[in-house]
């Protein structure tokens, strides 16, 4: 049964916020580690795959050209014994009618026999495409098939590394975000999924919004740290926190001392006059 969220002043709303956005930048953070690694891994399964999909194919184009090639023999073997049939028959014509008859049969035959052959050896040609074919696919499968067991074994070690105090960090925002009222879980989640360093909350520096550096107006800064409501920045959107309630010490900017005017000597002056 979930946990209801707790009532909390703003104040507090913003410290859990705040502490919540620590836990998620964290679990960012090691998994900007690991960086393309799941990606590459993903994209070199695919590819494999790909790859053994093309060799079943080529097999089974292989095996084509060899059913035809037997079919093609078969042919062969019946044209030549109806061609010796014919030329047996051939001696013993009685009348040129019989004549013109076989010898178009034992035409017939021959070209076949020739078709027959032209075919053998045209799938023959394309057997010896496909085997080069073959072997190149398995060549790259092999080659596939290493780079993918070393990125796996790169990911495993990142993983192992990171993977004990991930799920720590995984656990702290859950109990964190049972604690927060959904509406506003939403929107910090809603803020976060639509800004580039996932930042949904951030502290005032130098009067300006930590997120997007834009000018904080001193009311509006006022505000932010009174912890009265919600305060987000006009420009990006974020939540704003004071750096105080957020537990960040900020350096307080360095005023510039304006420039004294050097004073004009007395003779200087009546000289400039002149």
């Amino acid at each position: 049964m979930a946990k209801k969220p707790v009532d909390m002043t703003v104040e507090e709303k913003l410290k859990t916020l705040f502490s919540l956005q620590k836990a998620l930048s964290s679990i960012d953070d090691k998994r900007a580690l690991r960086g393309e690694l799941p990606l590459e891994v993903q994209d070199l399964e695919d590819e494999i795959e790909g790859l053994n999909t093309r060799e079943e194919k080529i097999r089974r184009e292989i095996n084509d050209y060899e059913s035809a090639i037997s079919q093609k023999k078969g042919e062969i073997e019946i044209a030549e014994s109806s061609l010796a049939k014919y030329k047996k028959q051939l001696d013993e014509v009685r009348n040129n009618r019989e004549y013109d008859m076989l010898t178009k049969e034992i035409e017939f035959q021959s070209l076949e026999i020739e078709l027959c052959n032209k075919k053998i050896k045209e799938a023959k040609t394309k057997i010896e495409e496909r085997k080069n074919d073959l072997a190149k696919a398995e060549e790259a499968v092999a080659e596939r098939t290493q780079d993918l067991i070393h990125k796996r074994a790169e990911l495993e070690e990142i993983m192992q590394e990171t993977r004990e105090s991930e799920e720590a960090l995984k656990e702290e925002s859950r109990e964190l975000e049972a604690k927060i009222e959904p509406r506003l879980l939403s929107s910090f989640k809603r803020i976060r999924k639509g800004v580039r360093n996932g930042l949904g909350i951030v502290y005032v520096q130098r009067d300006a919004c930590g997120g997007c550096f834009a000018k904080i107006p001193p009311q509006r800064q006022l505000d932010v740290k009174m912890h009265k409501k919600i305060i987000v920045c006009e420009y990006c959107g974020r939540i704003l926190i004071d750096p105080e309630l957020a537990g960040v010490k900020v350096d307080a900017p360095v005023e510039e001392k304006p420039k004294r005017k050097t004073r004009k000597s007395k003779k200087a002056e009546e000289a400039a006059a002149e």
